[in-house]
Parts: C-alpha cells; structure tokens; sequence
C-alpha cells in the first residue's frame, strides 16, 4: 500500500524551492533589479515567479 508523504516532510521540494529562488535572484540582478526582492518574492510564488521575471521584466538601464 502507497501512502503519500505530507509536502512538509519531504526535504527535496524545500531544496528544489530554494534553488529556484536563488536562479531567479542571480535573474533579477541580471535585469538591474533587487535580488533579495525578487528571491523573497520567489519563495512564496516559486515558478510562478520566475515567469514573471523572465516574460514581463525588461532590463533596467544600469548606471551612467
């Protein structure tokens, strides 16, 4: 009999989490943009977020 594990308890969704909230922080500060924002963001959308970033953020103009 297969019993499905509760989300919290397997330790590979958190770690899988939080490297694609550290990929889209490395994105943002590509594009000119707050890195911490957009891996706080991150954390709480994931996915959904890297989307955004990538299909709606251009690329800010960096200092003169």
């Amino acid at each position: 009999m297969l019993i499905a594990a509760p989300l919290g308890q397997d330790p590979g969704y958190l770690v899988g989490w939080g490297t694609l909230s550290l990929i889209n922080a490395g994105l943002a500060q590509g594009k000119n943009r707050s890195g911490l924002a957009w891996f706080l963001i991150s954390l709480l959308l994931g996915p959904i977020a890297t989307f955004i970033l990538v299909a709606f953020c251009e690329k800010l103009p960096g200092p003169q």
